[in-house]
């Protein structure tokens, strides 16, 4: 009988872990479909890639540590594929969903990727990779909420909007690829979107207090959002809580993301919502309309102008974005527990980004080299020893003089270094970079030619964690980042065009002991392409 009862509390034990284990990290499935479809985004019928038939495609809810297994079936003509903007793959980056790790999903088959929202939480987006995919959809949001027993910094919202905003054009992305290819620029976009529309709404109870995310999903314009009469009390930028600071209104660069609560404390009837590019000599706005559930008076009055001030002020409201220090994120210890500022940098990168001619057609270099995709992914040609299709360390971590040349570059750095980046501007443009596989501490903004001096103005204290960091015209952004994610990871322009002209390259974090609590081994279901095609794994 004894023996009985230690073997049931045994399988009792075993039962509840599991149920436990479960319940803390739930599996979620997905099946996605790729089509083309007819989309009107500006009035005129154009070609779309829709997923499930939407466009935008469906947005992803889930939980911290829940577990994404989603089928991809590609009905497209062409190879597809899709990355998950800010979702850092913890020992992962085999589902990164980008050309230097992953082979693209052929016409007529599929793909199943299955990651985990590891020790994350809040406002993400996903898009696909491949050539100007981007251009015509493929993108939705990806939103993680906190585990129940995690609190956020706020009260639960009465409600949770989410709006994807973005520059338009209403060429396809075959024929914006064609003219990439042929050496020419992109004209300026048609229009701007909400939502996939130049429109959009949402309705709300007079007094209640709603969460709205915000991403700039488009591929080459900044822009600043605001709702007539209404503060925006920011609570998060890309998974981290900030203090909570109001606005009248908030600039997005391209790939950021950010959430404000917006309190419906105003007299009822509708407010418009605006959306609008800036550091563009044509403006483009897209509009909405605030809905007061006892309004009977329609939206009123000329639109909310934005901001009169340009780069001063914009990069004045970047340095006011603070880190909460006392707030947790996804885990239950406070942000400000882990002191960035005092930890020694091991090494720093100086990225000067440039627009040369290469072959008489326009590139975009970092140091010098524009990036060429290979065949194989560079994932793939280092777990196999491939040959012949990367070049280590073939990038300075310094500006270079003379002309940019071609090349396929992977910096080696180890694992658990804490580095110092600092991306420096020389063109006339803003700039949006991002990293894949972390977040960074963005300490610094200035202009002009970033030198040692400026460290003295970093901020060591409080600057926001995020994914994606705005470059000024002729200026610098600084930040911190601390390598414990093991991986082959993407660093890259957010503005899609630059990005495929070369405007990118990779790390690869590593260190020379193998393990499978640094980093997970190739899939099962891996696909292989390019050099590595028929390889048994």
């Amino acid at each position: 009988m004894r023996q009985f009862l230690v073997i049931f509390k045994v399988i009792l034990f075993i039962f509840v872990q599991f149920q436990l284990t479960r319940a803390d990290d739930p599996y979620r499935y997905y099946t996605w479909v790729v089509t083309y479809g007819p989309i009107s985004p500006l009035g005129t019928v154009q070609q779309g890639i829709l997923i499930n038939g939407q466009f935008p495609g469906p947005r992803i809810d889930c939980v911290t540590n829940d577990n994404i297994v989603l089928n991809v079936i590609n009905q497209l003509d062409e190879p597809f594929l899709i990355t998950w903007n800010g979702i850092k793959q913890r020992k992962n980056s085999w589902q990164d969903g980008v050309l230097g790790t992953n082979c693209p999903i052929a016409p007529n088959s599929n793909y199943t990727y299955n990651f985990q929202t590891k020790d994350q939480i809040g406002s993400f987006t996903y898009f696909p990779t491949v050539g100007m995919h981007r251009a015509s959809g493929g993108f939705g949001a990806l939103n993680v909420y906190q585990r129940p027993a995690i609190p956020v910094p706020y009260p639960k919202p009465d409600g949770d909007f989410t709006l994807l905003v973005g520059d338009w054009y209403k060429a396809g992305h075959k024929t914006l690829r064609q003219i990439l290819d042929s050496g020419s620029s992109l004209s300026f976009p048609d229009g701007l979107l909400i939502n996939g529309a130049q429109s959009t709404s949402f309705n709300g109870d007079q007094g209640k207090t709603y969460l709205i995310r915000i991403s700039n999903i488009g591929l080459e314009t900044s822009i600043n959002f605001r709702i007539q009469g209404h503060a925006l009390k920011l609570v998060e930028v890309e998974g981290a809580h900030t203090l909570q600071n109001s606005y009248d209104s908030l600039d997005l660069h391209v790939g950021q993301s950010l959430a404000v609560l917006v309190t419906l404390n105003q007299p009822p009837k509708d407010y418009f919502i605006i959306a609008s590019t800036r550091f563009t000599d044509q403006v483009l706005t897209a509009t909405g309309v605030l809905h007061y559930s006892n309004s009977n008076t329609p939206a009123s009055g000329p639109l909310p102008a934005g901001p009169t001030g340009q780069i001063d002020w914009s990069m004045d409201q970047a340095r006011s974005l603070r880190w909460n220090l006392s707030a947790n994120a996804a885990r239950p210890n406070p942000q400000g527990s882990f002191h960035y500022g005092s930890i020694p940098r091991s090494r720093s990168l100086i990225l000067a980004n440039s627009a040369p001619l290469i072959n008489v057609k326009q590139r975009f270099a970092v140091n010098g080299v524009s990036f060429v995709i290979p065949d194989t992914p560079l994932k793939l040609a280092d777990n196999y020893n491939l040959a012949n299709v990367f070049a280590w360390d073939s990038l300075s971590l310094t500006p270079t003089a003379g002309p940019a040349v071609l090349g396929t570059p992977v910096v080696r750095l180890n694992l658990h270094e804490f580095v110092e980046i600092v991306f420096q501007n020389t063109e006339t443009k803003l700039q949006s970079w991002h990293l894949d596989g972390y977040d960074f501490w963005v300490v610094g903004y200035g202009s002009g030619a970033w030198t040692e001096s400026q460290r003295s103005s970093y901020n060591l204290v409080d600057a926001t964690s995020r994914h994606t960091v705005q470059v000024y015209p002729n200026g610098w952004s600084a930040i911190l980042v601390s390598l414990d994610n093991q991986g082959m990871w993407n660093i890259r322009s957010s503005m899609w065009a630059r990005q495929y002209l070369g405007h990118q390259f990779y790390f690869k974090v590593w260190t020379q002991q193998q393990s499978l609590s640094n980093e997970y081994t190739i899939p099962t279901n891996a696909l292989l392409c390019g050099k590595a095609t028929g390889i048994l794994h």
